[in-house]
């Protein structure tokens, strides 16, 4: 099989995978209290909703037994 020996057309963009920036990202902010005070709330809101679902579903789940019903005395008489 022969190989071409022509130039990559978009050669640029394997360069660009090697370029690095001297130029720093910007600081993250740091979250306000009501934002911490929002994701706290929304943790404790989705694990409050997974245990009721639990608490909830599981009775439901479960398979009924059969009560116990004494015999009457007229069955074991006979």
């Amino acid at each position: 099989m022969l190989r071409r020996r022509e130039p990559v057309p978009f050669a640029f963009l394997v360069e660009a995978e090697r370029f690095r920036s001297n130029v720093a990202p910007p600081p993250r902010q740091r979250a306000s209290a009501g934002q911490i005070a929002g994701r706290w709330l929304l943790g404790v809101t989705l694990v409050a909703g997974l245990v009721g679902s639990l608490v909830l579903g599981v009775p439901a789940l479960s398979t009924p037994t059969a009560p116990q019903t004494p015999q009457s005395q007229a069955s074991q008489g006979r």
